[in-house]
């Protein structure tokens, strides 16, 4: 069962992370790493970490991606595919020396395909990276990008607004699809821009966070986000309420000179909500630095690479059969 709502006034909220119990009967393995020992471990601890340090203004350069909105075309707890393809989005733009025109990886592809208990009603923090090595090693392609296949927020057990009438299944047009024009039918690609992994792992507390963040990129984790329903600034110091129930991306860390040093969080609630779409949280509140997790792209489709197949307006060359 997914966790129990959150009576919130006149309104609710429901989790959106699966209980550990729910995830691991759909494989999904709990904080798990994809080498032994993880490669997270392995990094250089430098001497001292700066008092501000952000992946959004770094050298005088921006290595964030747009933030996003969870919530339209109408509302699906996908925060959990969000906030780890953001992340991730991030880190492939870092390799990019945040040059070219910024690469945007299809969430609706993951709700459509992911096999490790990801839906609108819920997920995990690590799931998403697992099934991305999965299909990385398997296909040889990974997550396709948001031009291919556009967020929806509807997954397959979907009943919500639209959802009953479309088909999200994992067909190949549930991967990457075109339509070429009226009366046409719209067809499934074969061969679409896409981003793999070679490895992901899972970590927890501040020192891990940071030198994380600051060796490889912005990470996806867990967080209590009742709290900061009505957020609309400043720096969130409470503790965590309940159990964490929603997954962010954290792109660096501040200072502040009354509450000392918070996380720079990104969320996928759209830039209508609180400081342009981001919040800032105290090191220590809303048990943001008890689950997160990372990965390191392999692989990705961009012009500088030239390992793009071009396909016609139609589809017709690469049509999937």
């Amino acid at each position: 069962m997914l966790a129990a709502l959150l009576v919130l006034g006149a309104g609710s909220r429901r989790s959106e992370l699966l209980p550990r119990e729910e995830a691991e009967r759909m494989g999904v393995v709990w904080r798990g790493n994809s080498s032994s020992p993880s490669s997270h471990d392995l990094l250089p601890a430098p001497e001292f970490m700066p008092a501000n340090f952000s992946w959004c203004d770094h050298e005088g350069r921006s290595y964030c991606t747009p933030s996003l909105n969870q919530h339209i075309p109408q509302y699906c707890g996908s925060c959990w595919a969000h906030g780890s393809l953001s992340a991730l989005a991030d880190r492939i733009k870092i390799d990019r020396r945040g040059l070219g025109i910024d690469i945007q990886l299809s969430v609706q592809h993951m709700l459509n395909c992911n096999n490790l208990g990801g839906s609108c009603h819920g997920g995990t923090v690590s799931g998403p990276y697992q099934w991305i090595q999965q299909i990385s090693e398997t296909t040889g392609s990974g997550i396709s990008y948001a031009t291919s296949q556009p967020y929806m927020a509807c997954s397959q057990e979907s009943q919500e607004g639209f959802c009953m009438y479309g088909d999200w299944s994992c067909g190949a047009k549930g991967v990457a699809v075109t339509c070429g024009t009226f009366g046409e039918a719209c067809v499934g690609l074969s061969h679409y821009p896409n981003a793999t992994i070679n490895e992901y792992g899972s970590i927890s507390g501040a020192v891990a966070m940071m030198k994380e963040i600051y060796a490889r990129g912005p990470i996806a984790c867990a967080i209590d986000a009742t709290p900061i329903i009505k957020y609309t600034g400043g720096v969130v110091t409470g503790p965590s309420t309940q159990e964490t129930d929603h997954v962010v991306s954290v792109v660096g860390w501040g200072t502040d000179s009354a509450d000392g040093r918070y996380w720079v969080v990104r969320n996928s609630w759209g830039e209508y909500w609180g400081e342009a779409g981001y919040v800032r949280v105290k090191f220590g509140a809303l048990g943001l630095e008890t689950e997160c997790a990372w990965a390191v792209p392999l692989d990705y489709t961009a012009p500088e690479k030239k390992n793009q197949f071009q396909c016609f307006e139609d589809g017709s060359n690469c049509q999937a059969f």
